[in-house]
């Protein structure tokens, strides 16, 4: 279980990466990613998203260090993750499609988090049956 569980922790840790990188850049520079001019208040709502993923790729490495016992966080996050790619595949239906950036992200929000968190559970289930904790 030992391995299995470090190939968790890596994979979490690396793709966490994402939106930690492109959440820092988007506070840090705003809509300067996509180069679209747009006003200042849609600039700033850009920010306040980007620290927002920021933020969950932050608290998705807060779980490696005992990734066995996090469930409950692992899951809300991954929920959270979820409905911000529901978001933009009803944008992806409204609006037409967006770039293959857009589209990677979608497929990481809808199919690698959830994925990601399956695993998780598998790894905290056996985790609690072989110590006994639920």
């Amino acid at each position: 279980m030992d391995s299995e569980r470090k190939l968790l922790q890596q994979s979490v840790a690396v793709v966490a990466t994402v939106p930690v990188a492109i959440g820092l850049y988007g506070v840090l520079f705003g809509q300067a990613l996509t180069g679209d001019a747009v006003s200042i208040s849609a600039e700033s709502h850009f920010r306040f998203l980007s620290g927002l993923l920021l933020g969950i790729g932050l608290c998705y490495w807060s779980t490696l260090p005992r990734i066995e016992t996090r469930t409950g966080r692992f899951r809300l996050l991954t929920l959270l993750v979820v409905i911000g790619g529901l978001g933009r595949l009803i944008g992806l239906a409204l609006t037409g499609l967006p770039s293959l950036f857009m589209i990677g992200g979608l497929v990481v929000e809808l199919v690698v988090a959830p994925v990601l968190c399956i695993w998780q559970t598998r790894i905290a289930n056996r985790y609690a049956e072989e110590y006994g904790v639920a």
